[in-house]
């Protein structure tokens, strides 16, 4: 089936945007305005080029606008805005399509977004697809002016608090987005594109030193123990090297990394991506380097079976491995980032545990994180 996706051996269901959800509401309300009936449903072709059904609802009349309601259906996607109603008043106007925001859709209110600060959180690909779905009707119904519309979003401002809006400078309510049109089903595009736009948003906003945690024991340590601003941090998840790949071509020139060993000692062998699902190899890598530090077979044996970092450094400190070993993990990492990266920034780290604090950082790590303290 078209709307199927295959991941993992797994049918998975895909969803549809609240940008389509935006551009079915705003056809199906064109429709109501210049005929005085809505459809029960709008054929809608996204620019990926699936064609969804979608159910209309609530078609109805707010003063001289018609209105009508779209629900978002995110697929097999855990996305937050599932379920939402996005409602479209449209108005005859002179000339062209105007799209404005209602209750529930955030504002911009910091640059280096796609949409300019001030302007209702509508990113330009779902305004493309308002603009073409309310022209198809007009095409059909004959009708040569114009229209605005003013797209709205149920409990919109209670859902962007389960988002990044606000990290991003989006206030108000919930971003009305979709490049493609289509939620793919566990993607990691969203995930990915949210942290561009971070990293975009701290550029924009002027800040040079791109600081990264992959997760909140990283954000935690950094806030907690380094003294750093989590407003000014940007969280990766397992996505470091795509992350890095970014903050390099935004302009960053340096780059501070802070994370747990059990997803940063991974970098030591070029895994980039530090779900378990996609590669572990911690201990292979803590044994390898134990094993280039002399140790014995018992300790590399216990190595290979250790359950969690913590065990690792329990084992090499029983053998007076423990320096020796994260320093050579250390250089490793070093050498990593900088083949990952070729020159185009500098990248500083700092791995730590909760049990053990920091166990290895590069040499200018504390120096970048003194001027991230003292930057505005």
């Amino acid at each position: 089936m078209e709307n199927m996706t295959y991941q993992g051996g797994r049918a998975l269901r895909r969803g549809w945007t609240t940008g389509s959800c935006a551009a079915a509401a705003a056809q199906a309300a064109a429709m109501l305005l210049l005929t005085g009936a809505a459809p029960a449903e709008i054929a809608l072709q996204t620019p990926a080029g699936l064609t969804f059904h979608l159910s209309v609802e609530q078609p109805r009349w707010e003063d001289d606008a018609a209105v009508c309601t779209v629900c978002k259906d995110a697929g097999d996607d855990p996305d937050v805005t599932d379920g939402v109603r996005i409602s479209a008043a449209v108005r005859r106007a002179e000339s062209g399509v105007s799209i404005a925001g209602g209750a529930g859709v955030g504002r911009v209110t910091r640059p280096g977004l796609s949409v300019a600060v001030g302007e209702a959180a509508i990113n330009p690909a779902p305004r493309a697809q308002i603009t073409a779905a309310i022209e198809r009707a007009a095409r059909e119904t004959g009708y040569t002016g114009g229209f605005s519309v003013v797209v709205s979003a149920e409990n919109g401002e209670e859902l962007a608090k389960q988002t990044y809006n606000e990290h991003l400078g989006v206030v108000g309510g919930i971003s009305i987005l979709g490049t493609s049109g289509v939620v793919e089903p566990m993607s990691e595009k969203a995930l990915l594109d949210t942290i561009r736009l971070e990293l975009d948003s701290l550029y924009a906003a002027g800040q040079r030193i791109a600081f990264l945690c992959p997760g909140n024991y990283g954000a935690d340590f950094a806030r907690d123990t380094l003294g750093l601003d989590l407003e000014r941090a940007v969280k990766c998840s397992n996505y470091i090297g795509e992350t890095l790949d970014h903050a390099a071509f935004r302009g960053f020139a340096d780059i501070l990394l802070v994370g747990h060993a059990g997803k940063l000692v991974k970098l030591a062998a070029g895994v980039m991506n530090t779900h378990s699902s996609v590669a572990d190899g911690r201990q292979e890598i803590f044994t390898a380097h134990a094993a280039l530090c002399g140790a014995g077979r018992e300790t590399l044996e216990g190595l290979m079976g250790a359950v969690s970092v913590e065990a690792c450094i329990d084992l090499l400190d029983a053998a007076g491995l423990r320096e020796a070993v994260l320093s050579r993990i250390g250089r490793a990492i070093e050498e990593r980032l900088r083949l990952r990266l070729r020159g185009k920034a500098q990248v500083e780290f700092i791995l730590f545990t909760g049990k053990y604090g920091i166990l290895a950082q590069s040499p200018g790590a504390w120096a970048l994180c003194k001027r991230l303290k003292e930057t505005v």
